[in-house]
């Protein structure tokens, strides 16, 4: 990432800029420890220390970033009002796979960081999965959704970021195949959360 030219920002534009490059750097580092610092001033055309003073500590500034990835995951994610519940569904699924594909280590950090002990981490996950959660109950018109229907959902988005997880890891299996599995577990269990009641499909021997 080459230096940039020193320019005056406002404090909020240069929050932000400091932000775009910390989850941009984040895309291509093991963990959040390993955001560098020095590069990351360098970019903005900054010294380090300022980047504390908008920040406070690394530590800061390492959860800044954990939540605006957080928060550029679920933008990118949502769906397309103007179409159907299916296809939007399917839509949000599809972007999700395409995401974790080309922001594999972005991803791998943010769910990893989640299950890392870290109190502020795991706090900032839980709020992040309950927006997709709400985002779920939101396009299925549950306003007042059941204790079960809840349950549910939340389930499946923990299963997502799991399956996801395992993908990005190891993706052996096709990201269509990871869709179409993604897709058809949720919809199954959203039946279930509904009507309390599993469907079991009937296999027909060969």
């Amino acid at each position: 990432m080459p230096p940039a030219a020193r320019t005056r920002r406002s404090p909020e534009a240069r929050r932000a800029q400091l932000l775009e490059l910390g989850v941009e750097l984040l895309a291509s580092r093991t963990s959040l420890d390993d955001l560098p610092m020095d590069e990351l001033a360098a970019a903005a055309g900054i010294s380090k220390g300022l980047v504390f003073h908008y920040f406070g500590s690394k530590r800061d500034f390492q959860l800044a970033v954990a939540e605006a990835a957080a928060d550029q995951f679920f933008a990118v994610t949502e769906p397309d009002p103007t179409l159907d519940l299916d296809a939007q569904l399917e839509q949000s699924i599809e972007v999700f796979v395409a995401y974790v594909r080309d922001h594999r280590d972005a991803y791998v950090n943010l769910v990893r960081g989640a299950s890392s002990g870290d109190e502020a981490m795991r706090a900032l996950f839980d709020r992040s999965r309950g927006r997709f959660v709400g985002r779920i109950l939101e396009r299925l018109g549950e306003a007042e959704p059941s204790p079960l229907l809840r349950l549910a959902v939340r389930g499946w988005v923990a299963l997502a970021e799991e399956l996801t997880l395992a993908w990005a890891d190891d993706p052996e299996a096709d990201g269509d195949e990871v869709r179409v599995l993604l897709r058809d577990s949720l919809a199954h269990v959203v039946l279930v959360g509904l009507t309390g009641q599993a469907v079991i499909p009937t296999v027909t021997p060969p």
